[in-house]
């Protein structure tokens, strides 16, 4: 067993195209393994965490929407923090609540004031006390996250626009700045935190994972004015920096799902999956990491479109499944579809649906595969 600690650092609606653009996030891009495609499978945190502790898609592990934390099976599904409690791993989440992570395999399950604590200050403290608590041959998992920018989507977009406020999407400008505020403050977060974990040398010694859960809107399609409404790439392309004394740092574009991560890191710490519970949706990307070619995953997606009411529904209404090149979304709730050719049209404004392409038939048939209620 490679043993090693584990930490994941979580930037609640973080989006990718800044993190490209950003000189901090770009100097652990040098130090680590970089996925510029990996796609979410909830555009919302509850269902996107639960998929990524389980490796399993929430249309099986019934954790699939804003309601269904409670339903999420824990009989059948065992998570990374169960498999690392197992292997006298010390277990530590800083949550924003109770919804997002599972609990269960946590020695502390501690939720944070998002409004009121200093984030910086709060983890950077854990690390420290994390890393002198510990017997010298004792491990830890250490889960932190940063929420900083949904709580300012929150009080700034959330509680003051519906997803049908003309006057959001017509300050696109606007819109973009107030963003932009919110993730420079994770930037400065992240190059404190980094910077205590280089001091505490954290880095020679644990695999470190650095994820957002998915995007935030900034006004690019009418009827989201943040996310989980939607199945467009502002908020399924999230970033994913692995980083490990032995890994290697490269750029990796090909499509890597967040549902990856759980068996990745499990197979590069030797931990084997435990036969008596239901197979992973996801796989491990240690070959890629490695230099080797594995067949690209169609990746899947889902949400809840509230639609006119102010809470979504209890079960997702509008779906995606897509390759690096193609992807289609069914709307369920109008029983619409939508195809974009994702490397000429980047920004999915033309709908191909319809237009005899084979590639509409094999994708509709892989998500009627996946999601069985249609």
């Amino acid at each position: 067993m490679n043993k090693k600690n584990l930490i994941i650092v979580m930037i609640d609606g973080g989006r990718l195209d800044r993190a490209l653009h950003s000189p901090i996030f770009n100097k652990l891009k040098s130090k680590s393994v970089f996925f510029s495609q990996s796609i979410t499978y909830g555009p919302h945190t509850i269902a996107a965490m639960h998929a990524v502790f389980s490796g399993s898609y929430g249309t099986r592990t019934g954790t699939n929407s804003y309601w269904s934390t409670f339903k999420f099976k824990k009989d059948k599904f065992k998570t990374i923090t169960e498999y690392l409690k197992e292997n006298n791993y010390y277990t530590y989440a800083d949550v924003i609540n109770e919804l997002v992570v599972p609990k269960q395999g946590f020695d502390k399950y501690i939720v944070h004031d998002e409004i009121n604590d200093d984030l910086t200050q709060r983890h950077k403290d854990l690390l420290q006390n994390v890393t002198q608590k510990l017997k010298s041959d004792q491990n830890f998992f250490l889960y932190l996250h940063y929420s900083n920018i949904h709580t300012g989507i929150m009080t700034q977009v959330l509680k003051k626009y519906t997803n049908f406020s003309k006057e959001y999407f017509e300050h696109r400008k606007q819109n973009e700045e107030r963003y932009d505020l919110l993730f420079h403050s994770a930037e400065n977060y992240f190059d404190e935190l980094f910077n205590k974990i280089y001091e505490l040398q954290l880095d020679e010694n644990s695999i470190i994972l650095v994820m957002s859960d998915h995007g935030v809107s900034v006004g690019e399609k009418f009827g989201e004015r943040a996310y989980g409404v939607f199945c467009y790439d502002y908020t399924l392309r999230s970033f994913t920096y692995f980083m490990a004394k032995d890994f290697a740092p490269k750029e990796i574009t090909q499509q890597v799902r967040t549902i990856d991560f759980m068996p990745t890191i499990l197979e590069y710490l030797g931990i084997k999956l435990n036969p008596e519970f239901e197979h992973l949706d996801g796989i491990s990307l240690i070959p890629l990491i490695k230099g080797e070619n594995i067949q690209e995953q169609l990746a899947y997606s889902e949400t809840g479109n509230p639609l006119d009411k102010k809470e979504p529904p209890k079960e997702p209404n509008t779906m995606s499944i897509r390759s690096s090149k193609w992807k289609l979304i069914y709307n369920q709730h109008n029983q619409t579809k939508e195809l974009y050719d994702l490397e000429n049209d980047p920004k999915e404004e033309k709908n191909l649906i319809g237009t005899d392409l084979q590639i509409e038939k094999s994708l509709w048939d892989e998500l009627k595969n996946i999601q069985n209620t249609i």
